[in-house]
């Protein structure tokens, strides 16, 4: 990411978690830094590595590396979960549609309940007002979920699973672009408890979504200028 993000970044999980705010001991000893906090809970999310591994690098102890990540997590899922782990809205669905004008799946959260933003497309001259989960033989037959067709026999439903499996791959390919920047998501997790792991994915998904966000920025900017 770059500096400006990190910066802002740091800024506003201060504001929620005081442990990342640097503070001196009973002697006036200045403790660790924030920047020192953050970026060890940023080596061990993007590289995967043991939290007793850190302190050749960054100087800081197994036990320390540990809470600094806990607490970086924490403030990161708690500050940002509501703007970048929220449902796409009519203006995100508009502007997916425009983007993958050839691929007229989208994935939303709360299809499952039967609630979701408006998505007008047309498939074989049929209107449709909702989207869709593109999924495989294991799902429950629901109405918002698409499987693929297992075996298909005639040319129009090998087209179908032909279709249907490439638009999956997409998805997958994303996750795999999600481990390629925070190795800690494909290495094992021992050591880690049920609720490090909630919170350790969902921040390297927020983080991957705001680094995103922010690079679209710049080449925005970059298409203004010309």
């Amino acid at each position: 990411m770059r500096r400006s993000l990190f910066v802002s970044i740091l800024h506003d999980i201060q504001q929620v978690n005081e442990y990342l705010i640097q503070t001196c001991d009973a002697t006036g000893a200045l403790g660790l830094s924030s920047v020192q906090k953050m970026i060890v809970a940023l080596w061990i999310l993007q590289y995967g590595v043991p939290a007793d591994s850190v302190d050749k690098y960054i100087r800081i102890g197994e036990s320390t590396a540990i809470a600094a990540l806990n607490f970086f997590t924490r403030s990161i899922v708690a500050t940002y979960d509501a703007v970048y782990l929220r449902s796409p809205n009519e203006v995100d669905v508009a502007r997916l549609l425009q983007e993958g004008e050839q691929r007229r799946s989208s994935l939303f959260a709360e299809l499952t309940r039967g609630r979701a933003p408006t998505a007008n497309y047309t498939i074989n001259n049929h209107a449709y007002t909702m989207g869709y989960y593109l999924a495989d033989g294991i799902c429950p037959r629901w109405a918002t979920i698409v499987k693929t067709i297992s075996q298909p026999q005639d040319a129009k439903r090998q087209v179908f699973a032909r279709m249907h499996e490439a638009c999956r791959k997409d998805v997958e390919r994303a996750f795999r672009v999600l481990q390629a920047r925070f190795n800690i998501i494909r290495v094992l997790v021992k050591g880690w408890s049920d609720e490090d792991l909630y919170y350790i994915v969902k921040t390297c998904i927020i983080l991957h979504n705001m680094i995103i966000e922010d690079e679209r920025d710049i080449l925005e900017n970059e298409r203004s200028a010309a």
